[in-house]
């Protein structure tokens, strides 16, 4: 009897640790959860939803091995702001779609050829400045929130003290931190942004007040335009690459090879399908999540159960009207002081892809390559017209791409 007890206890115990944790966890990711959406447009509360069922399909697909929350990577913010722009929400949910084919298409290749041809197909010469277009190419719409320029009510002065507040308090954050702070410096800088507005008179409660405290959450089903989907799926090829990074950084935490077991192809496969089904719903991208890695080497919670918890969570939080109400009342220029960081720091991943990778720069053939990349994707170039315009990121992805194909490999190298 004695004997039973204790092993009924055990479990109770074990579970609720594991829901506590599971709740930290998600408290650690919401921040920048929900910044993806806030800044592109999007609802946060379909943003909650699909982070939860993309967490709960990448774990169906990786068989329950690997401790990660899934959500959308900050690379997808200037490509999905610039589509949403120029094709609308339906569209972009479309090019996401295909965007996350892409990763299936990837994770195939991955389980019938290895990673070899990946890294021949994109190299740091390829891979770094598509990720710094990727973070430069919206810079401007940074700034114009920043200062006001977005917004109906706010006059210059007062968003400038907003969103270089909110910027100064992330930044004393992220690098003076300790512990769990560290983790949540996003969180740390809106919540400051939102308070000084909240004194200032600066936030407008009415959506909150019309909002119910339950109801769905307003979905948007995907369409389909072939200018849509060619200017998205290049923007896959970075979080792509970096998903390699993501998995041998987790590993090396929990001391597991995931690249083996379940396998590179299988988490491949997990973020494309959750992607996938994020686009389905009207939701950003599902990608792993650094964040949460940084959360699992603080808290050593190596269960990926606790994943599932977080996942639960979120979607219930989805179907709480005034949480996504209350989200959406967060001032323009407090966001815009986040974005100036974010936007900075993606560029900043994409110069040190270049440096790691310890090729000279200025070898004709590299400074061809990042030259035109940065150039075609930075300056606005664009190629066609119609259905079939290549822009941007795409355009930029392409055409490093295709040099790195033609041209001869350096002598260095």
């Amino acid at each position: 009897m004695t004997d039973n007890s204790a092993a009924a206890a055990m479990p109770t115990d074990s579970l609720l640790r594991t829901l506590l944790t599971g709740a930290q966890m998600l408290f650690v990711a919401f921040g920048a959860l929900v910044l993806v959406p806030l800044l592109t447009g999007l609802d946060p509360s379909v943003a909650l939803f699909t982070a939860g069922i993309g967490t709960l399909l990448f774990h169906g697909v990786t068989k329950l091995t690997v401790p990660v929350f899934l959500a959308s990577s900050f690379a997808f913010i200037a490509p999905i702001q610039g589509s949403i722009a120029n094709f609308g929400v339906s569209a972009t949910m479309g090019g996401l779609m295909a965007a996350g084919l892409v990763y299936v298409a990837i994770s195939q290749a991955v389980r019938l050829k290895g990673t070899a041809w990946l890294h021949r197909l994109l190299p740091p010469v390829v891979v770094g400045p598509v990720i710094m277009v990727i973070g430069l190419a919206l810079a401007p719409v940074a700034v114009s929130m920043a200062t006001g320029e977005t917004s109906d009510h706010i006059d210059y002065g007062p968003a400038l003290f907003l969103s270089m507040t909110s910027l100064l308090v992330t930044l004393v954050l992220a690098v003076f931190g300790r512990g769990i702070v560290r983790l949540v410096p996003i969180m740390g800088g809106i919540v400051t942004g939102y308070v000084l507005a909240l004194m200032m008179g600066l936030v407008d409660f009415s959506p909150v007040r019309e909002a119910a405290w339950l109801a769905i959450p307003e979905f948007t089903a995907p369409s389909f335009h072939w200018a849509a989907i060619l200017f998205m799926i290049p923007v896959a090829i970075a979080p792509a690459v970096e998903h390699i990074g993501d998995m041998v950084a987790i590993g090396s935490v929990t001391r597991q090879n995931y690249l083996q077991k379940p396998g590179l192809h299988r988490t491949l496969l997990g973020d494309g399908l959750a992607t996938t089904a994020a686009a389905l719903f009207g939701g950003p991208p599902n990608t792993t999540y650094s964040e949460v890695t940084g959360a699992v080497t603080l808290t050593r919670a190596f269960d990926p159960r606790i994943m599932l918890v977080a996942a639960c969570t979120a979607i219930t939080l989805a179907f709480i009207a005034k949480l996504g109400a209350l989200l959406q009342t967060i001032p323009g220029p407090v966001m815009g002081g986040i974005m100036t960081l974010l936007f900075g720091s993606i560029a900043v991943v994409g110069m040190n892809t270049l440096v790691r990778a310890g090729h000279s720069l200025t070898a004709p053939r590299n400074l061809v390559v990042i030259s035109l990349i940065l150039v075609f994707g930075i300056g606005g170039m664009q190629v066609g017209g119609g259905q079939f315009t290549l822009q941007g990121v795409s355009l930029a992805a392409l055409v490093g791409i295709v040099l790195n194909w033609v041209l001869p490999g350096a002598e260095e190298e």
